[in-house]
């Protein structure tokens, strides 16, 4: 999976109170120690063997950013996320070799590394049209002890999807329009039970779902095969979406800048004393 091309949605638009904190208004250009989650994710991306062109759609503030300079294309933002990633798709089909599939990375991970980025990718064995990597309760409270996150309980574990997926263009052109419907009918519990069925709910209300059986529903529902990848890292679906979420990571952050300096000083006296 070499080269695979990134799209990287930044059109995310916070709250006013998260932006009279953060002092900006996209979450992309959220900053930790002076350098914002667009520039980590980037860098992150940049730093990877397998990964191609990368391309930005986002908010004029993005576009005028910094980072717009560090992409291959930064491109003004639709009305959704699906709009960005289908704006992104169609810069890149006309290009020389356009790509027959794309990994699709938000823009407000800011524990995204290079590593999480290529370990995800070896996960992705075969050829479907769609990637979606789940983590393991367990999993996300050793590397993130005490951080908020939404799990779904099935009767193979306790799991919560990553930010980070492949998809294909055929697949995305056929699932488009289904993706919209489920985003319009989301806040109806009525509606998405319509959609999903009363059987499958009632088989999740009572645990008796598996990560295949969610899988077969998606193809279902969506029109295409895909392929839940457990054992992604963590990193890739640790985001920003509330302030607690900011704190936390301020925390982390400073954490470790503690940490580090504890140790430079550390081995600045242990050279001193030899």
């Amino acid at each position: 999976m070499a080269g695979i091309d990134v799209v990287i949605p930044a059109g995310g638009k916070i709250a006013d109170e998260f932006e009279r904190v953060v002092g900006v208004s996209s979450k992309a250009l959220i900053k930790y120690e002076d350098v914002s989650v667009l520039h980590r994710t980037i860098k992150a991306l940049r730093g990877s063997r397998n990964v191609g062109r990368i391309i930005v759609v986002g908010r004029p503030d993005v576009m005028m950013s910094e980072e717009a300079s560090m992409v291959d294309a930064c491109l003004p933002a639709g009305d959704s996320s699906v709009d960005n990633i289908k704006i992104a798709l169609d810069h890149l089909a006309k290009l020389d070799f356009p790509p027959d599939r794309v990994m699709v990375v938000t823009a407000d991970l800011p524990f995204l590394t290079t590593a999480a980025v290529d370990e995800f990718l070896g996960l992705c064995i075969g050829y479907v049209d769609l990637y979606v990597p789940i983590i393991n309760r367990n999993d996300w409270e050793e590397k993130f002890p005490g951080a908020e996150a939404t799990f779904v309980k099935l009767l193979d574990g306790e799991w919560t999807t990553g930010c980070v997926f492949i998809i294909s263009e055929r697949g995305f052109k056929i699932a488009q329009p289904h993706i919209e419907k489920v985003f319009q009918l989301r806040k109806s519990k009525t509606k998405m039970a319509m959609l999903l069925g009363w059987k499958f709910l009632w088989d999740y209300m009572n645990k008796k779902l598996t990560v295949t059986d969610i899988e077969k529903k998606i193809e279902e529902i969506v029109g295409i095969n895909g392929m839940a990848v457990p054992g992604a890292p963590a990193e890739v679906a640790y985001d920003i979406d509330y302030l607690d979420d900011y704190h936390y990571t301020l925390s982390v952050f400073r954490a470790r800048a503690a940490r580090e300096a504890a140790e430079r000083e550390a081995a600045e006296k242990a050279a001193a004393n030899q």
